[in-house]
């Protein structure tokens, strides 16, 4: 009876050891661990060719600084006698299957899965690229639970230039989801520029820095809040946008503030503070008395002129006559946000 019980334990425990505990909503996507040794970067993150290991992480990492990227890049950890990885990629939290591209050719994502998630209230997805192969009869709508298998870590990608065997790597992002209406607004704003993918294509994705979120949770323990891990981001900016009905706000409510001066009057416009990446991070409903100074659609009410030099590869803020202004690609963002 004892070896019956100790076999059923034993058949359970990688179950139970895939599943997220309080406060802990995403795990690692592959076998490789070393995020969590320090000094140990260069076993994580795959660079560039000619780069260092920074040139695999999240932000604005790329060509000198000036061009972000989105998620971060994962090194293998084994290969086969040919020299092709086989880490196996495993979902990262519970969720839905959202998108699959078996198409390498359509994207520099080469084989590529979306993941959706509904997290403290949190409208969120991940992403999972690069990969070999992708596990067989997994189809948009499909659950999956935290740990389950997508698929093969690999090298696939659109690009002239192919993936070296060496830096074989998932590319993984966390992001928040702009809007559920992004292909219709591609159509309207974007015309003549392919849209491949629908809702998720890559400028829907609002990207987080993983390591930072998988390092802060590790540190807070059941007290991680992703929500609150969001309100700390370094503010880039905060803009005012004279619109009563927010949608990203709808979506994304454990990220809005509460107002008296909204319960007594409703809402009038939405303050909203924006990190680098245009992630919208706070969100404070106004009231008709509070912006009744306020004539144009959209306003820039504060720079962070820090980060801007920082992190300024979003390309968000400009200056004009000694004043900071919003440059078109900001007034776009925020346009897809209200839409």
């Amino acid at each position: 009876m004892v070896k019956v019980i100790v076999r059923c334990v034993l058949l359970l425990l990688p179950c139970l050891l895939c599943q997220p505990t309080a406060g802990q909503p995403f795990q690692l996507p592959t076998p490789n661990r070393a995020i969590f040794t320090p000094g140990a970067e260069e076993k994580y993150f795959a660079p560039t060719p000619g780069k260092t290991w920074t040139a695999g992480t999240f932000g604005c990492v790329r060509s000198d600084g000036h061009q972000l990227h989105e998620g971060i890049d994962i090194l293998w950890t084994r290969r086969d006698k040919k020299g092709e990885p086989i880490d196996p990629v495993t979902a990262a939290a519970e969720g839905t299957v959202a998108y699959v591209n078996r198409k390498s050719s359509l994207s520099n994502y080469g084989n590529y899965i979306i993941l959706r998630h509904r997290i403290d209230g949190l409208n969120l997805c991940t992403l999972y690229a690069h990969l070999a192969s992708i596990q067989d009869g997994l189809n948009k709508g499909d659950k999956v639970r935290a740990g389950e298998a997508l698929g093969v870590l690999g090298r696939s990608t659109n690009t002239k230039t192919r993936i070296a065997a060496e830096r074989a790597h998932l590319h993984f992002e966390i992001a928040l989801v702009a809007s559920e209406n992004y292909a219709t607004w591609h159509e309207s704003n974007l015309k003549g520029l392919r849209n491949d993918h629908g809702n998720w294509n890559g400028r829907n994705l609002l990207g987080l820095d993983p390591r930072a979120v998988l390092l802060r949770q590790r540190a807070d323990g059941e007290k991680f809040s992703l929500p609150h891990y969001l309100q700390k981001q370094t503010e880039l900016c905060r803009v005012l946008v004279k619109a009563a009905d927010f949608p990203f706000a709808r979506a994304h409510r454990a990220l809005v503030s509460t107002n008296p001066a909204v319960e007594r009057e409703g809402v009038a416009a939405h303050e909203i503070m924006l990190n680098f990446n245009g992630v919208p991070c706070q969100i404070i409903p106004r009231a008709p008395s509070e912006v009744k100074d306020y004539t144009a659609k959209v306003h820039l009410l504060t720079v962070n002129e820090a980060e801007q030099r920082a992190h300024g590869c979003r390309k968000f803020l400009t200056t004009k006559g000694g004043k900071w202004e919003l440059t078109a690609e900001a007034r776009q963002h925020l346009d897809l946000l209200f839409h």
